[in-house]
C-alpha cells in the first residue's frame, strides 16, 4: 500500500489531510498543557488546604494535638501536602516528557510537510508547463495542416482554370508546396514535443509524485506513532506516581488505626482532673429546734477548727463548688498567678511540674555552656595566641549567675510543687514528686498552709488565695520596690549588651542603650535602674558600665 499509486491523483485532499493530522496534534499538545496546569491547580488547592488545617504554633490548637485523633488527623494533612507533591510531580513530567517534546517535533513537521508539498507542486507546474507546450504545437500543427488543405485547394482550382495565367498558377503551386512544408515542420515538432511530454508526465506519476507521497506518507505514519508513544507517556506519568499516592494512603490509613480512644479519654482526664473529692450528702437541718448541723466525714464541708460554722442558708451553695465559676480576682487582673493558685491542684501539680521540667533543661543548658566556656578559657590558658583568657570572664560570671538565678526559680516552684501535692491525695512514689530541698517540719508547714487556703466547704477561696499567691511571690525584690518616692539617680550607665528581663523585678535593657542608675551593685551582681522616670528594675552589673556622679548621695568611690 502506497500513497503514491493509490492516491496518485489525490495531491489536494493529502494536503489536507495532513494538516489535519497536525491540527490533531496540537490539540493533543492543548489538552496535556490545560492537565498539567489542573495538577498544579489542584496540588496547590490541596497544599492551601493542609496550611489552613494545621495547628498554629503556640496557640490552644497545638495543645489539642496531643490526642491520638487529632495526631491522625495532623498526619492526614503531611499525607496530603505530599499527595499534592506527587500531583506537582505529574504535571512538571508531562510538560518535560509531553508537551516541550511534542511542540518542538509539530515545528519540524510543519517544515518537512511544507517542504515535501513544495516539491509536489513544482512537480505540478513543471509537467502543467509541458502540457502546454504540447497543447501549443498541436494547434500549430493543426493550423499549418489547414493552410496547406486551403493552399493546395488554391492551386488546383487555379491550374483547372484556362483563363489564369500561368504565372499565377506556378505562384500558387508555389504556395501550396511552402504550406506543405510548414505543416511537415509542425507535424515533426508536434510529434517530438508529445514524446517528450509523455516521456515527462510519465516520470511525473510513476516517479516524482510515488516519490513525494511516499514522502508524506511517512511522515504522516511518524506522526501517528509519535502521538501514540505520546498517549503512553502521558499513562505512564500518571503510573510512576501511583506507588507514591498508594503510601501517602496508607499513611492516613494507618495514622487512622493509631487512634486510640482509651488514651484520649485517659488524656481528658489528665487535662481537667481537679484533685478534688466530690461533695458529700447535705443533711437535713431541722429549724425547729436549736441544734447544731452536723458535718459527716466524708463531706467536703469540713470546717477546720476555730472557723466559723456554716448555715444552710446563704453558704451551702458552696458545696457545688466544681460547677462554679471560680478565681473572678485573678480573671480581673488580667494574668495567671506566677504560681498557679487559680487552677484546681491536679491542674496545678501539672503546670508547676512542667515549670521545674523547664527550669532543670534551662539549668542544664546553662551548665553546659558554663563547662564550654571553661574548656575554652582552659585553651586560651594552655594557648595564649588562640585568645585571652580574660575575655571569657565576663561570659562564665553571666553564665554563673543565670545558674544561681535559675536554681532560686527552682527552688521557689518546686516549694509550690511540694505544697500541691502535700494536699492531694497519696500517689505512687513514682509519679509523687518528692523534693529533698525540706524536712519533716518544712513540709508540715506547708501542708497547713495549703489547708488553710480551703474554706469550709473544702473549696479555694478568692481572698485566701490571693493572700497565700503574694506570700509566695515575694521575693528578694519586692522590698526594692515599696519606696513610695522614687529613688534619686546617682549616676548613668551604658549599656554593654543585651538583656532580656524576664523574671519579676528585673528590666530589659538594649546593648548601647543609656539609662539612669538609682542603686549600685550591692556584692550580689544586680544594678537597679531606671528608664524614662516610670520604669526601673535590675539587670547584671556585668552587662552595664556604670558612671557614677561623685557628688550623688549614697554613691561610692571607685579607685
Amino acid at each position: 500500500m502506497s500513497w503514491g499509486t493509490e492516491l496518485w491523483d489525490q495531491f489536494d485532499n493529502l494536503e489536507k489531510h495532513t494538516q489535519w493530522g497536525i491540527d490533531i496534534l496540537e490539540k493533543y499538545i492543548k489538552f496535556v498543557k490545560e492537565r498539567t496546569e489542573i495538577e498544579l491547580s489542584y496540588a496547590k488547592q490541596l497544599r492551601n488546604l493542609s496550611k489552613k488545617y494545621q495547628p498554629k504554633k503556640n496557640s490552644k490548637e497545638e495543645e489539642e494535638y496531643k490526642y491520638t485523633a487529632c495526631k491522625a488527623f495532623l498526619s492526614t494533612l503531611n499525607e496530603m501536602n505530599d499527595y499534592a507533591g506527587q500531583h506537582e510531580v505529574i504535571s512538571e513530567n508531562m510538560t518535560s516528557q509531553i508537551t516541550v517534546d511534542l511542540m518542538r517535533y509539530v515545528q519540524e513537521l510543519k517544515q518537512e510537510r511544507k517542504s515535501n508539498f513544495h516539491d509536489g507542486r513544482k512537480a505540478q507546474q513543471h509537467i502543467e508547463t509541458c502540457w502546454k507546450q504540447l497543447e501549443s504545437s498541436k494547434r500549430r500543427f493543426e493550423r499549418d495542416c489547414k493552410e496547406a488543405d486551403r493552399a493546395q485547394q488554391y492551386f488546383e482550382k487555379m491550374d483547372a482554370d484556362i483563363n489564369v495565367t500561368k504565372a499565377d498558377v506556378e505562384k500558387a503551386r508555389q504556395q501550396a508546396q511552402l504550406r506543405h512544408q510548414m505543416a511537415e515542420d509542425s507535424k515533426a515538432e508536434y510529434s517530438s514535443i508529445l514524446q517528450r511530454f509523455n516521456q515527462e508526465q510519465w516520470e511525473y506519476y510513476h516517479t516524482h509524485i510515488p516519490n513525494i507521497f511516499q514522502k508524506i506518507q511517512e511522515m504522516e505514519e511518524r506522526r501517528i506513532v509519535r502521538i501514540g508513544e505520546s498517549m503512553k507517556t502521558y499513562a505512564e506519568v500518571d503510573r510512576q506516581v501511583i506507588p507514591i499516592i498508594g503510601k501517602c494512603l496508607d499513611g492516613i490509613v494507618k495514622a487512622a488505626e493509631s487512634i486510640d480512644q482509651k488514651n484520649d479519654s485517659q488524656l481528658v482526664v489528665e487535662a481537667y482532673k481537679s484533685g478534688f473529692e466530690p461533695p458529700g450528702d447535705i443533711e437535713f437541718e431541722d429549724y425547729t429546734q436549736p441544734m447544731k448541723r452536723t458535718v459527716s466525714e466524708n463531706s467536703l464541708s469540713s470546717a477546720k477548727e476555730g472557723k466559723p460554722e456554716l448555715k444552710f442558708g446563704g453558704k451551702s451553695r458552696g458545696k457545688l463548688w466544681p460547677f462554679i465559676k471560680k478565681n473572678k480576682l485573678s480573671l480581673k487582673l488580667g494574668a495567671t498567678p506566677e504560681d498557679f493558685s487559680n487552677l484546681p491542684p491536679e491542674q496545678r501539680r501539672k503546670k508547676l511540674q512542667q515549670k521545674v521540667d523547664e527550669l532543670n533543661k534551662e539549668i542544664q543548658k546553662e551548665t553546659d555552656q558554663r563547662d564550654a566556656i571553661t574548656k575554652m578559657k582552659d585553651v586560651y590558658l594552655k594557648n595564649p595566641q588562640m585568645g585571652d583568657p580574660a575575655s571569657l570572664d565576663h561570659k562564665l560570671a553571666e553564665a554563673t549567675q543565670n545558674i544561681e538565678k535559675l536554681r532560686l526559680e527552682t527552688q521557689k516552684f518546686e516549694a509550690w510543687l511540694a505544697e500541691v501535692e502535700g494536699r492531694l491525695p497519696a500517689r505512687s512514689d513514682q509519679a509523687r514528686r518528692q523534693s529533698g530541698l525540706y524536712d519533716g517540719q518544712t513540709h508540715q508547714t506547708v501542708t497547713n498552709c495549703a489547708q488553710d487556703r480551703e474554706s469550709p466547704d473544702g473549696s479555694y477561696t478568692e481572698e485566701q488565695s490571693q493572700e497565700s499567691e503574694l506570700k509566695v511571690l515575694a521575693t528578694d525584690f519586692d522590698d526594692e520596690f515599696d519606696d513610695e518616692e522614687p529613688l534619686p539617680a546617682i549616676g548613668t550607665c551604658k549599656a554593654l549588651y543585651t538583656f532580656e528581663g524576664q523574671n519579676e523585678g528585673t528590666i530589659s535593657v538594649v546593648e548601647g542603650e543609656m539609662l539612669s542608675v538609682i542603686e549600685e551593685d550591692k556584692g550580689d551582681g544586680w544594678t537597679r535602674i531606671r528608664r524614662n522616670e516610670d520604669e526601673e528594675g535590675y539587670v547584671p552589673t556585668s552587662y552595664v558600665e556604670v558612671y557614677l556622679d561623685k557628688n550623688a548621695k549614697g554613691a561610692k568611690t571607685y579607685i
